[in-house]
């Protein structure tokens, strides 16, 4: 069977029919295991299986960076109990003018069926969150409001101290004069500082399909 390339398109198409035919599946090999980064890596894994039986793409990994570097898009699983993941951290930035990549954001139910030793994963939701949507929601508005209010640089440096931003004074100040040049979009993730990002969902869970850049797929 000849594989046609994978575009964005057909990647949120499969998203779906994925989800709809996992939600289904029953699987003895994760029956019992909580731990989360288990569960995500066996998901993840068996998307991937699923596309290249029809698709040519470059494939990328968690340890290589995204997952999907043709496309910019990386892909996130995540339980509903606490639809939260890690992100490698790179700069302040990130939390002001997003990720710099979309998301592909799997959430899911566990069921084990104790008569059977199988579980499933039931896919509530996928979501997509381009790239110009992965920053900070409390950040963003923040600025948003300073901006609106005829803030200017002192203000905005101000206001990064208040949000423990991982910035230094001259970072912060070339950040404050990008922002007054290029005001970023409302991003909806709730980023945590930390070594790693913590990237929480909560926000895009419930804005999905109704806000301009958070697509809803299921």
């Amino acid at each position: 069977m000849v594989r046609s390339n994978l575009t964005l398109e057909k990647l949120l198409y499969e998203a779906g029919a994925f989800s709809e035919r996992e939600s289904s599946h029953f699987e003895t090999s994760i029956y019992g295991i909580t731990d989360g980064k288990a569960i995500g890596t066996y998901l993840e894994h068996k998307f991937q299986t699923y596309l290249e039986e029809k698709y040519d793409y470059r494939k990328g990994s968690s340890a290589k960076g995204i997952d999907f570097p043709d496309l910019k898009v990386d892909m996130k699983v995540t339980r509903i109990t606490q639809p939260q993941s890690s992100c490698p951290f790179k700069s302040a930035r990130q939390k002001i003018y997003g990720l710099g990549y979309s998301l592909l954001v799997f959430v899911y139910e566990k069921v084990d069926e104790f008569d059977a030793k199988s579980a499933k994963l039931n896919i509530l939701h996928a979501v997509f969150i381009e790239a110009s949507r992965t920053a900070d929601f409390q950040t963003t508005s923040g600025i948003k409001q300073i901006i609106d209010n005829d803030g200017n640089i002192d203000d905005l440096v101000a206001f990064m101290k208040d949000r423990y931003l991982p910035v230094d004074e001259i970072q912060a100040q070339k950040l404050a004069e990008e922002i007054l040049d290029k005001p970023p979009e409302i991003g909806y993730l709730t980023i945590s500082n930390a070594l790693q990002w913590r990237l929480q969902y909560s926000r895009i869970l419930a804005k999905a399909g109704s806000v301009e850049g958070v697509l809803r797929i299921r």
